[in-house]
């Protein structure tokens, strides 16, 4: 593949790329191009740092692609590393892909318009994911460890033998006492040290910048989401009082990630949403990354995916996405400025090409690509205008905006779908 890269594209990456990122003065890097074919590569192959240096070391078709010479020394496994530290301190993460893009369609094997598809996938946040008693004892045990390196002088007569006990050690549920009252002791018991820290961080024997300690910030940020206190004392949040997961901490080690849900599948960390070319006749080459938290709900990025490809010149004609990307507003719209967003088809929905249902005319309806059919029916809830029975059970709902239609009376039902208990819904907005 190297080889092949290299014969057809030539240089991918140039040094001015990547110039921002580097300063003008000093001892000459790495070159940069070199650095971000060789990230590429990594990725395609699925090493790590140290196992990709190996690799410019010791194959000759990696030398080939970088242009090197063949007893060409390579370099330390840690420059990868900072080279991606630095685009990301720069704001470049998204630059060797758009050099990528920009190379490809100079050779003609990317251009705009034709037919693209985007799905998202989860992406693990490297930190352990924690449920709630367990996340309070490790935030507040992450804080202790921060103020014992930067204050242990001031930290020292705070500690007991008792917070020695709770937080000498990393938490794990196992570790915690069975029953449940017990262990909402045990977490309330926590929220009072974590109160008792931030006053005393918060009182006048303690230096200011003792506040802005990031693990200090951590704490007094999740110990306003997960207890409440009064003149009673300290209270552990019930479920209904906690703020949405979109604005709430998972783990103090990464306040980015966050705790998502899709399809059955929970994990804590990220989405990220990959927009690829699916032309029959072309290679297909990713065009867009998008990454989000994990909370963010695919409809939101649908118009952004759309901006970004247009800002590339690679907006397609067509784009295929299944339902979450999809609502009335993008349908009625076009977002993209012509695109057509596709729903595509369901694994149970493919069976409506092989059952087709006569029409009016009492011809077949000529089957579609996405393997839904659709009717439009006028008259009593139930029937349609081919004078079939409808199975499915209509809901009437008032929405108060959507997709504008000339007629209120409109009904449309998914037809033609074998398994009848999967049917979908669709909802019509009057104008």
């Amino acid at each position: 593949m190297a080889i092949r890269i290299r014969e057809v594209l030539g240089a991918l990456f140039t040094d001015e790329d990547f110039a921002a990122a580097f300063p003008d003065r000093g001892r000459p890097a790495i070159s940069p191009g070199a650095l971000a074919m060789v990230s590429v590569l990594q990725y395609a192959e699925g090493l790590s740092d140290r196992q990709a240096a190996d690799q410019v070391r010791a194959r000759m078709d990696w030398k080939f692609l970088l242009a090197l010479e063949l007893d060409d020394p390579g370099f330390d496994f840690t420059v990868l590393g900072d080279f991606r530290s630095r685009l990301i301190m720069h704001g470049l993460e998204e630059r060797v892909l758009e050099a990528m893009l920009a190379r490809l369609s100079e050779a003609g094997l990317l251009r705009a318009g034709g037919r693209q598809r985007t799905d998202s996938t989860h992406v693990l946040a490297g930190v352990r994911t924690l449920n709630r008693m367990e996340f309070v004892g490790e935030t507040l045990r992450a804080a202790l460890e921060a103020l014992a390196a930067a204050a242990p002088d001031w930290l020292a007569p705070l500690i007991s033998s008792a917070w020695a006990e709770r937080y000498g050690n990393k938490v794990d549920n196992y570790r915690f006492p069975k029953g449940e009252n017990v262990r909402r002791e045990w977490a309330e018991q926590v929220g009072r040290d974590g109160f008792a820290l931030l006053d005393a961080v918060d009182g006048p024997a303690a230096v200011g910048w003792l506040r802005e300690v990031p693990a200090v910030r951590i704490l007094r940020r999740a110990w306003a989401e997960q207890y409440h206190r009064d003149g009673r004392g300290v209270h552990w949040r019930e479920g209904k009082d906690l703020p949405p997961a979109r604005d709430r901490l998972s783990s103090p080690y990464d306040t980015d990630a966050h705790y998502g849900i899709k399809r059955g599948t929970g994990w804590c960390g990220y989405k990220v949403h990959l927009s690829e070319t699916c032309e029959p006749d072309a290679p297909h080459l990713i065009t867009n990354v998008e990454t989000t938290n994990a909370t963010v709900n695919d409809t939101e990025v649908t118009a952004a995916i759309h901006q970004h490809l247009a800002g590339r010149g690679l907006r397609p004609r067509e784009h295929v996405v299944d339902a979450g990307y999809v609502t009335a507003a993008h349908i009625s719209s076009r977002v993209g400025g012509g695109c057509r967003p596709v729903d595509g088809a369901r694994r149970s929905a493919l069976a409506a090409n092989r059952h087709p249902l006569p029409s009016s005319a009492g011809a077949s309806h000529p089957p579609r690509p996405e393997g839904l059919r659709w009717e439009i029916c006028k008259t009593a809830p139930g029937s349609c205008h081919a004078a079939r029975v409808s199975r499915a059970r209509w809901e009437t709902r008032v929405v108060p905006s959507g997709v504008p239609f000339s007629q209120a009376s409109i009904r449309v039902r998914l037809r033609a779908v074998a398994e009848r208990t999967l049917a979908r819904r669709v909802l019509c907005w009057p104008q």
